[in-house]
Parts: C-alpha cells; structure tokens; sequence
C-alpha cells in the first residue's frame, strides 16, 4: 500500500505565502498523477492543481499564477505552493496520487490539513 502523509496547515494573513508537502511512502515516479485538492467550508472537494508523472502540471483557474505544483521524485514528495493567499483560499487542502493499473494501482488520500487565510 501506498501512504501519503502531508505537512501542517496555518493561519495566514491575505496576501501571505505556504508551502504544502507531501510525502509518499513509495517512489512517487510510479504515480500517473498526482494532485491537490481543496475543500472550503461547506463545499465539495475541488481540484487546485496537477502535476503529471511526465511532469505537465495544471492549475485551476482561479488559483493560476498564484499557486504552483511541482515534484522532487529523489524525495518522493509533491509540493504546493501557495502565493498572494486570498480569504477565499481557505479551505482543508488534500494531496491525491493516482496510478492506473498494475501494482499499486488506485487512488491515495493524504489527510486533509486546514489552512485559513485571514483578511
């Protein structure tokens, strides 16, 4: 099985910078995507970002220039960052990773860490 384990939220001042990791407990390259999801208060878990294992990455649109995913396979770790953070970012944010058949195959949850942006 495959395990993610992501670092601590924080309370932020608009405008502020975070930066999210998450590790997984196996080599990362074995994932065809892996992803960021946010969910704010009392809505549905939505995708922040995508990085590709070939390294193409995807970022919603209304978090496009500000956040930023990225990879480092030698530490198996995905990374989030967060920049010129809104109000509206606020919200529990998850790392997924997904592999498409074979060994391993399925999707994997980190658990969710809060980050609350203030105004």
């Amino acid at each position: 099985q495959v395990q993610l384990v992501k670092s601590g939220g924080a309370l932020v001042q608009a405008g502020g910078s975070l930066r999210f990791s998450c590790a997984a407990s196996r080599s990362i390259s074995i994932f065809n995507v892996m992803a960021w999801y946010g969910q704010a208060p009392g809505n549905q878990r939505e995708l922040v970002a995508t990085i590709t294992n070939l390294g193409n990455t995807y970022t919603a649109n209304n978090v496009k220039g500000r956040f930023t995913i990225s990879r480092d396979n030698t530490k198996n770790t995905v990374y989030l960052q967060m920049n010129s953070l809104k109000p509206e970012d606020t919200a529990v944010y998850y790392c997924n990773a997904i592999k498409y058949g074979g060994q391993f195959s399925g999707a994997y949850w980190g658990q969710g860490t809060q980050v609350t942006v203030s105004s």
